[in-house]
């Protein structure tokens, strides 16, 4: 894979986009996703032509390295960087222009499915509810609430139908191209003609 592909691809299935197939599509206890490439990735209608896609390009190229270069920087792994990422209360000027990275690369790859009504805006809404711990007790320490920066639910399930509709599309368009070819009809056999009268004594 070249990598102008590499830096597209990854644009896509780094996206909230993807987000939301996969987390449709996967098995999940709370937030921890189980990530299927038969059911996530084989399965996800990408934008037509995204290989070659400039703004994909850049916009994969530009989040890879920075958080790339973040990580190093603060000796953080993945977990360690979108924990931070997540948590509403993290300001820190590094944090905030990793969420604007991905909120242009959000909007990228909407634009290259052409849905650009959608907006990109994020709310640090709660990821699921988290029920009270019954041996925990009373004044103890608090859970940490599973705040996420995500769109709001309506946006996500607009996006949602859109791909459920895409992904019908191909399939159909897929069967179609796949049907065998009609065979031709087998021709009907011509009958002998008979020998003129006077010469059938010739053929005997």
């Amino acid at each position: 894979m070249c990598p102008k592909t590499a830096s597209s691809s990854f644009a896509v299935l780094q996206s909230r986009i993807h987000e939301f197939w996969a987390r449709l599509l996967s098995s999940t206890m709370k937030t921890d996703l189980r990530y299927s490439a038969s059911d996530c990735f084989e399965t996800f209608p990408f934008p037509e032509n995204f290989e070659t896609d400039p703004r994909l390009e850049a916009a994969g190229k530009a989040y890879y390295e920075f958080r790339a270069a973040l990580m190093v920087r603060n000796n953080e792994g993945l977990t360690k960087t979108y924990n931070r990422f997540h948590d509403p209360g993290e300001t820190s000027p590094d944090i905030l222009q990793l969420r604007d990275l991905h909120a242009t690369m959000d909007r990228a790859v909407l634009d290259a499915y052409t849905w650009t009504d959608i907006p990109t805006a994020c709310e640090f809404l709660l990821d699921y509810e988290d029920d009270p711990d019954e041996d925990e007790p009373a004044g103890g320490r608090q859970r940490k609430k599973p705040w996420r920066y995500r769109w709001p639910d309506a946006f996500r399930d607009e996006v949602l139908a859109l791909l459920l509709d895409l992904n019908k599309t191909r399939a159909e368009e897929e069967k179609l191209t796949a049907l065998p070819p009609a065979k031709p009809k087998k021709a009907t056999p011509r009958k002998k003609a008979a020998p003129p009268s006077g010469t059938a004594d010739l053929f005997e």
